[in-house]
């Protein structure tokens, strides 16, 4: 798709409009160190939190992580345990894990990455997400597409389309992409698409690359999260978490989050 010069300035007059009287400037990953730069560790965080968890139930997460874990170093040398129960109550606890290994590597690296093919190598780090960390923290002019950037482009560009495909909605983000000021331009865009998502619907099911989320009640995700909230609150033995967790698939996710190493197993005791 070609858009004219006019169809590109009401979409961006439009972004903007919209920014300029609800932009959620007081989130809190969009606050400035001291001396006006961005911290790429919070930002990274913010950003594996948010991933599929709604920006209300991140904020007193992200708040108090950071208040437990100041900077990349602290999280670095943390225990993996502690890390897990900071993040209870966001799900996805693999995304604790990977970052936490991703602080690791930072460390390792002696500073933070800032070029997308470095970004990438980082444990959970994909594409996206790396984008992501450029355009925040480092306000570097970069093409990136997640739920809300589809929602706009698909909204404004792509009305009574289907099997829209990343490329398509990535030529456009390039030829409307405001260059000076990337950081605030993805910004709008986050804000616009979370409007568009309460008041349009779910624009990215036209996506090519759309999956639905899975039911989280009854799921094996769920059974999970109990098995790591319960060891939250210190190490128990099978029975104690079969008494606890009434659920078939308990044994094999045992398992499997031994093998993941989110838990350790010791003698038939579990612990973080």
């Amino acid at each position: 798709m070609q858009p004219s010069e006019q169809q590109k300035a009401g979409f961006l007059e439009t972004l903007w409009d919209f920014y300029a009287r609800s932009g959620r400037g007081s989130l809190p990953w969009r606050q400035p160190e001291a001396d006006g730069s961005f911290d790429p560790y919070r930002i990274m965080v913010s950003e594996l939190m948010l991933q599929q968890t709604q920006v209300a139930r991140v904020i007193p997460k992200y708040q108090a992580f950071l208040a437990q874990f100041q900077s990349v170093d602290a999280l670095a040398v943390a225990e993996l345990g502690d890390v897990l129960r900071a993040w209870q109550g966001l799900g996805y606890n693999r995304r604790a894990k990977f970052l936490w290994q991703a602080a690791q590597a930072v460390r390792a690296l002696g500073s933070f990455p800032t070029i997308r093919e470095e970004l990438v190598k980082l444990p959970g780090i994909g594409v996206n997400t790396a984008g992501a960390i450029q355009a925040y923290a480092f306000n570097r002019p970069v093409l990136f597409v997640e739920t809300n950037v589809r929602t706009v482009y698909i909204h404004h560009f792509f009305k009574d389309r289907s099997e829209i495909q990343d490329k398509v909605i990535l030529a456009l983000l390039e030829q409307t992409l405001d260059r000076e000021n990337p950081r605030e331009f993805y910004w709008a865009l986050m804000d616009y698409g979370s409007h568009l998502k309460t008041t349009v619907g779910n624009l990215n099911k036209a996506s090519k690359h759309y999956t639905k989320q899975s039911k989280f009640e009854g799921s094996r995700r769920q059974v999970r999260g109990a098995v790591l909230r319960e060891l939250g609150s210190g190490p128990k033995s099978f029975t104690e978490l079969q008494s606890l967790i009434a659920d078939e698939r308990l044994v094999a996710v045992l398992a499997e989050l031994v093998g993941e190493g989110l838990i350790q197993e010791e003698q038939g005791t579990y612990r973080l």
